[in-house]
């Protein structure tokens, strides 16, 4: 009796679900301590609550603009997980996030091919040392930037405000608008100037508006910032 061949199957990459992620112990652990560490330092908020706002986000963007059911899971994962290199230290927390989630994923069983285009998403997702350099960071980054909103502020002193708490308190509304038919991706804030003004929202967030414009290019489409109902960007 001749034994034959079986056919090669191609194997369905590992599904996994962005929720579960955020409630891995390790990643929670992780999260955790990077936001207290932010807290000292005087940072706003980074915490779950940040990470799942990014995650799903990153994957509304990718699904309005035509991307696969994979690299949604994909974009989700990075962004669920994007800041857990804040653990370790603020400077450079892109890169030191990307190693743990490299290691994380790992653990958790996610091919090697996967795990390459979420810890290059997460080491690229800062705007001081990164850019968007595929779909996945794109979406990443442009999540991650628009999460503008007043409960982000820890303190509820306004004395005690510094300028990053106030722009970030001034935004009374922010939303994101995904025009995949004109190729555009909008961020729409409303700002209370009695609180800041435009020239110190500006001082904070351009580099990173700048930096959506430019993953928002990634997925071949145009930035627009609204502030107040006029164009700004």
């Amino acid at each position: 009796m001749s034994c034959q061949p079986k056919e090669s199957k191609t194997e369905e990459p590992k599904s996994m679900d962005y929720k579960k992620i955020l409630e891995n112990e390790e990643v929670k652990a992780f999260l955790k301590k990077g936001n207290e560490n932010l807290g000292v330092l005087g940072y706003t908020d980074h915490s779950e609550k940040h990470c799942a706002i990014v995650a799903k986000r990153a994957g509304e963007i990718l699904k309005e603009f035509g991307y696969s059911k994979h690299e949604i899971e994909l974009a989700q994962i990075a962004g669920a997980m994007h800041d857990i290199g804040n653990a370790i230290n603020r400077k450079n927390h892109g890169e030191y996030g990307a190693l743990l989630a490299n290691e994380l994923l790992q653990k958790m069983g996610m091919s090697m091919e996967d795990r390459v285009i979420i810890v290059s998403a997460i080491g690229h997702h800062d705007e001081s040392t990164g850019g968007a350099v595929d779909p996945v960071s794109a979406a990443l980054i442009l999540a991650d930037k628009t999460d503008v909103r007043r409960n982000r502020v820890r303190t509820k002193e306004k004395a005690s405000f510094d300028k990053h708490d106030r722009v970030n308190y001034a935004v009374t509304n922010a939303t994101v608008k995904l025009n995949p038919e004109k190729h555009v991706i909008t961020l729409d804030l409303e700002i209370d100037e009695s609180i800041c003004t435009m020239y110190e929202y500006f001082e904070i967030f351009l580099g990173r508006m700048m930096m959506c414009r430019q993953a928002a290019e990634m997925l071949g489409a145009k930035f627009k910032l609204l502030a107040n109902g006029s164009k700004v960007l």
